[in-house]
């Protein structure tokens, strides 16, 4: 029995292990306002193991969920973390004061640490 417990113990480590790594997460986001909308400047890091498992977006997002802005990632970026990407002329009503900025990788989607940023001028 306790052969059994130590075994399901190692697997769970294993797995929570896998799942934290596989994780994109965002570290840092500049904002800039313009005339054409705001600008985001995002920096991810993953450990990106090519074109099965990468970052491959991030994303602008209100309070109520409402999706302002998506940035696709085309490529794994495996020899150059973190990296930045940006997005210029995202619209945002003007009730709106600040976002969270969230990233997702293949394959397993949406995850890891997120960003909570405040509009400039608002």
């Amino acid at each position: 029995m306790l052969k059994i417990l130590l075994v399901s113990c190692v697997c769970l480590i294993g797995i929570t292990q896998i799942a934290i790594a596989g994780d994109a997460d965002v570290i840092g986001v500049k904002v800039r306002a313009g005339a054409s909308g705001f600008g985001f400047d995002v920096t991810l890091r993953h450990e990106d193991e090519g074109w099965d498992h990468y970052a491959d977006r991030w994303e602008i997002v209100g309070a109520d969920g409402t999706v302002y802005g998506i940035r696709i990632l085309l490529h794994p970026h495996e020899n150059e973390q973190p990296f930045t990407r940006s997005k210029d002329g995202v619209k945002i009503p003007d009730g709106v004061k600040s976002v969270e900025i969230r990233a997702g990788a293949k394959p397993h989607g949406l995850g890891g640490k997120t960003m909570h940023v405040d509009l400039p001028g608002r």
